[in-house]
């Protein structure tokens, strides 16, 4: 597996984690150590997402940040990936 497919699946992970945290929060929102497990996992996704938007470039609109250039189409399409 390459390096970024392996960034992608820490990325999904994190978000699996933090939708498990979410719906368990729903319910006990008062549970310190699922509060403080949530901004953990939060913080990782963010810096997994940093880390993968400096190396591969953006996952989403949004997270282009060249404002002279518009590189969310600089990637082939998914079609187009082998």
């Amino acid at each position: 597996m390459n390096e970024r497919r392996i960034l992608l699946n820490k990325i999904k992970k994190y978000d699996f984690t933090l939708k498990e945290l979410n719906l368990y929060l729903d319910t006990h929102p008062n549970c310190q150590r699922a509060l403080a497990m949530f901004s953990k996992y939060k913080e990782l996704r963010q810096n997994a997402i940093d880390e993968y938007n400096r190396r591969f470039g953006p996952l989403t609109p949004e997270q282009n940040n060249d404002m002279q250039h518009w590189s969310w189409i600089d990637d082939p399409w998914p079609w187009e990936r082998r």
